[in-house]
């Protein structure tokens, strides 16, 4: 009986899925390319959400309570909302430090690090820049860290892990160099966006983005600035205004009217608007509608 029950013991762990809560779509896709059957993933939030404010709704404790995993992106991006998350969730095997919390940020080059902060300045990450998933070139290597990560709470897969990057980064390679042709007509471009979303993206492109609708971080525009933005659009010749889809969207229409400038409604994540369901759709659109 005793090893009858030690034999179940031993198969059912064998067979066990790692539970991963993931805190943005972008994670969750990258995450379930690499794990595939072995992981059971779920996502904390919605790609046509403010990833800075997402409601901390009690049934986000029960999927983080589970958790073997949390991943995510990192750089304060979800300190208004998954902290208190956490706490209550009381599952030690996802506090920071612990094996099973993943920040992102800490294997990227992060941009816009501020000298030094204060609140005269608005919503700065001290971190600096928490966009960095806009760029595409960063998915290969932030697949591989969740792949590490992976083979870390599951040395048996490792390569099976291993074998579904390998895959993943063999095509997303094709992909950038699409991307990157693509791109090429708009090096030198100007524009503006609502809040600095893009800038991973724009840099990495050779576009400049000669301002923002928002004053400061996190202040929603005022007249005084729009009246500038009219100047420097009209003086600059900038042709795009990029709005994202979760803040208003009265002060970029404004401006376009008075300046000719055209508004393109950009995805910060999977999901934010129809047709980008999956990573490869998502930046898809995004290059799509900046460089057309």
């Amino acid at each position: 009986m005793r090893i009858f029950l030690f034999s179940l013991l031993f198969a059912t762990s064998l067979f066990a899925k790692i539970e991963i809560a993931a805190a943005y779509p972008y994670i969750g896709e990258l995450t379930k390319t690499i794990a595939k059957g072995k992981a059971n993933v779920v996502v904390l939030s919605r790609g046509d959400w403010d990833p800075h404010f997402v409601v901390p709704k009690p049934s986000l404790v029960s999927k983080l309570r589970n958790a073997d995993l949390l991943i995510l992106n990192g750089a304060s991006l979800e300190i208004g909302w998954l902290p208190p998350l956490i706490s209550s969730a009381h599952n030690a095997k996802i506090q920071k430090g612990a094996k099973g919390y993943l920040e992102l940020s800490d294997y990227v080059k992060l941009k816009d690090i501020p000298g030094e902060v204060d609140r005269s300045m608005g919503h700065v990450h001290e971190e600096g820049n928490p966009h960095f998933a806009l760029d595409p070139h960063n998915m290969i290597p932030l697949a591989e860290v969740i792949m590490l990560t992976l083979a870390l709470h599951d040395e048996a897969n490792y390569s099976y892990y291993k074998k579904n990057f390998e895959a993943f980064k063999e095509h997303w390679q094709k992909k950038l160099r699409n991307y990157d042709a693509k791109m090429k007509k708009c090096k030198g471009m100007k524009v503006v966006q609502y809040h600095e979303l893009f800038n991973y993206f724009l840099r990495h492109y050779g576009i400049q983005s000669i301002d923002n609708l928002e004053p400061i971080p996190g202040i929603k525009p005022n007249t005084k600035h729009a009246l500038k933005l009219i100047n420097e659009i009209t003086d600059e010749d900038v042709k795009l205004i990029l709005q994202d889809v979760y803040h208003e969207h009265k002060t970029a229409n404004f401006i376009a009217q008075k300046t000719g400038a055209k508004v393109v409604e950009l995805p910060h994540d999977i999901g934010a608007i129809k047709g980008t369901q999956t990573l490869e759709k998502f930046f898809d659109t995004l290059v799509g509608r900046v460089c057309n």
